[in-house]
């Protein structure tokens, strides 16, 4: 518990407080406001299908980079003093990514109506909206492998500045955008924005030319996609699998009840989503890098119930607060017309709850490398969400979706508990290693 606390004083907290934070900030607030003109401009039918285009772009954006971004930053931190190594890093994921995200752009553009009709059904004619997407997807890919680059050598305030100048320039955007052209700028906005601040890295590269030297066509090397080649492979399941399965529920909501409940739910995640952003940066910023240190199931247990005695009962009254709050919080981040939003807090809130209990855990997959379970659970995960959301969705209406959440999680809780039973609660010996 003291070192817990120690160590979040000494490093996260500081790296928090003056690089994340901000950033988080920044970005709540600029969601805050867009959900706002969405509210004011669309309406509750724009969001659900807003919802649809955001969740297929995560989705598309993610394989365009082949899941890189993770892989490349732990790699780069690696090999950045050896000049070799690190020359194959960067051509070998630079040109991989080049060549990916070419591909889906090319896929996406010239199957953009049969894209439109999965994600906005026949109803809508929005396959230039999807168009746009695929011609800006490779400023997406050019701005996510720079990132990547100044991630793994530590370039954390210029990182901070970017992302701040980039979502204040993404909002402007999407504001202006949403006033003139209502849902249709609203959905060009959400495919152009995360490429715009390309044209603001642009001159972060510009002032480290020097890295542009390392980049070379005969310097690939497959191998190197050993080195960050898994957690490539679990990115892209994590963040391909969940927006495409919550695109299923949402386009299930509204067949079976209606494009309003549907963009309810979609309400309902953004807020989610704000919150989320807090805790996990903690998570990431805390928890993986110490649980690669340790090697001892004594001190993967301690940390573990360290972190849930000092951070979660923190957490767990800001969800309370929040549960208070709602009949605040949802006309001033969206209008009196969400007001039905309001009846999904409850699950939400306690899937959200029970999330986090199991994310803190399951991170001990990938400090270990246990990359195998951590892809088969992410898998069960989703599946069980559709699943129970569906099956919910159809006994309690829009509500069941937020309780097949809470389900959901709570399954994936008790399996990661299971996994990592002997390590948390088992006897074990003072020399027991944590596999």
């Amino acid at each position: 518990m003291k070192n817990l606390i120690k160590y979040i004083n000494a490093n996260v907290l500081f790296k928090v407080a003056h690089l994340n934070s901000a950033t988080i900030v920044t970005k709540i607030i600029a969601g805050i406001i867009t959900s706002k003109a969405i509210a004011i401009f669309i309406g509750v039918e724009g969001m659900a299908l807003i919802g649809n285009l955001r969740n297929f772009l995560s989705a598309i954006q993610s394989v365009s980079i082949l899941g890189f971004y993770n892989g490349v930053v732990k790699t780069i931190a690696k090999f950045k003093d050896d000049s070799v190594k690190l020359s194959q890093t960067l051509s070998t994921a630079y040109y991989l990514c080049f060549f990916s995200t070419v591909i889906v752009s090319f896929l996406s553009y010239y199957n953009a109506e049969f894209i439109n009709d999965l994600l906005f059904s026949s109803n809508f004619n929005y396959a230039y909206i999807i168009r746009i997407m695929a011609l800006a997807l490779p400023f997406y890919g050019l701005n996510m492998m720079s990132f990547s680059i100044m991630n793994g050598f530590s370039n954390y305030k210029m990182l901070l500045i970017i992302n701040i100048i980039g979502q204040i320039l993404g909002l402007l955007v999407t504001l202006l955008l949403i006033y003139e052209n209502n849902i249709d700028g609203a959905l060009i906005a959400a495919v152009i924005a995360p490429s715009l601040i390309f044209l603001i890295t642009l001159v972060g590269i510009i002032n480290r030319r020097n890295l542009m030297t390392y980049i070379k066509v005969d310097h690939l090397n497959f191998d190197i996609l050993k080195t960050f080649g898994p957690y490539a492979a679990m990115a892209l399941v994590s963040s391909i699998a969940l927006p495409l399965i919550s695109i299923c529920i949402r386009n299930y909501i509204i067949s079976e009840i209606g494009i309003k409940e549907a963009g309810y739910w979609e309400a309902m995640n953004r807020i989610s989503d704000y919150y989320l952003m807090f805790i996990m940066s903690i998570i990431t910023l805390y928890i993986l890098p110490r649980f690669s240190e340790i090697d001892s199931k004594q001190e993967f247990r301690k940390e573990v119930f360290g972190f849930y005695k000092s951070v979660m009962p923190i957490f767990g009254l800001g969800l309370i607060l929040i549960y208070l709050l709602k009949p605040f919080i949802v006309p001033i981040i969206f209008s009196e017309e969400f007001k039905p939003v309001e009846n999904l807090f409850l699950w939400q809130l306690l899937g959200d709850f029970v999330k986090v209990l199991s994310i803190v855990i399951a991170y001990q997959f990938l400090a270990k490398k246990m990359f195998a379970h951590f892809i088969i659970i992410e898998v069960f995960l989703v599946i069980m969400l559709y699943i129970s959301s569906v099956y919910l969705i159809d006994v309690f209406g829009v509500e069941g979706a937020v309780i097949g959440h809470f389900i959901s999680y709570l399954m994936h809780y008790g399996i990661v508990l299971l996994i990592f039973g002997t390590s948390l609660f088992g006897i074990i010996s003072e020399d027991s290693k944590e596999s």
